[in-house]
């Protein structure tokens, strides 16, 4: 019986003490997975990257299925007033790291212009 006592202690010295489980998917990922500040950070920083241009501000932003949403409005042309500079909003997509994956320009317009009623502001 000795045997059967040694052998069950020598299973559970295997496994690791409670608050110290290994690293599954599900845990490294939560564990990188960044903050929405984060996130709208790194969109901006790399659509100025990508473009030269200056990214101003983000207009909407989401979690999606595969990531993020934002959409960022963007100074393509500086002019003199500055209401008549020309403005761009750029919907990007991220991966759930923060990594931009694609973005496309949505629409152009002159800083000083308002929209006409769109649904959703945008």
């Amino acid at each position: 019986m000795a045997n059967t006592r040694d052998t069950s202690a020598s299973q559970n010295s295997r496994k690791p003490p409670r608050g110290e489980e290994k690293d599954t998917d599900e845990n490294v990922t939560e564990q990188r997975r960044p903050k929405p500040m984060e996130v709208l950070r790194q969109a901006r920083a790399q659509l100025s990257e990508l473009t030269g241009m200056t990214a101003e501000n983000v207009s909407s932003f989401e979690q999606t299925e595969d990531g993020w949403s934002v959409e960022v409005e963007v100074l393509e042309l500086s002019r003199v007033p500055d209401t008549m500079s020309l403005m761009a909003s750029y919907q990007v997509e991220l991966d759930p790291e923060g990594q931009l994956t694609g973005y496309r320009r949505v629409r152009r317009y002159e800083r000083g212009r308002a929209d006409a009623h769109r649904p959703g502001g945008r």
